[in-house]
């Protein structure tokens, strides 16, 4: 099976940019539609981004929408997340995800269910 690793959290202040980047174990990442999600401390994990497998149609939730992009690169099985104007309330965990392209992949993965996922990335914003 497909594993995914996510990298590039760290600390930063608020106004920051970080762009995590997720790495999938094989070459078929280009099967899968990708998700990017976030968990606060003591909260749910939240959707953020979805990116189909053609790297183009994207789904974005309202909360990130022109603040958070979602990019791919399929020849190199990654993905990313490329975050702008970070805030306190951005702190947490941000996890990479993945779903067999189907016609329900946006949906399942807006639901905050996926095939696979990664084992987070640790982001902290400081004020």
């Amino acid at each position: 099976q497909m594993q995914l690793v996510e990298s590039g959290g760290g600390s930063v202040n608020t106004g920051d940019s970080l762009r995590l980047s997720c790495t999938a174990s094989r070459n078929i990442f280009s099967r899968y539609v990708i998700g990017w999600f976030h968990q606060a401390p003591g909260q749910e994990r939240k959707f953020l981004a979805g990116l189909w497998v053609d790297g183009i149609r994207a789904d974005y939730a309202d909360a990130v929408n022109g603040r958070f992009t979602i990019s791919r690169d399929n020849a190199k099985f990654m993905a990313y997340l490329q975050s702008n104007s970070l805030r306190p309330e951005d702190s947490g965990t941000y996890y990479c995800a993945a779903e067999l392209m189907s016609t329900q992949s946006f949906r399942r993965l807006r639901s905050g269910v996926a095939q696979i996922w990664g084992q987070g990335t640790q982001v902290t914003v400081s004020s």
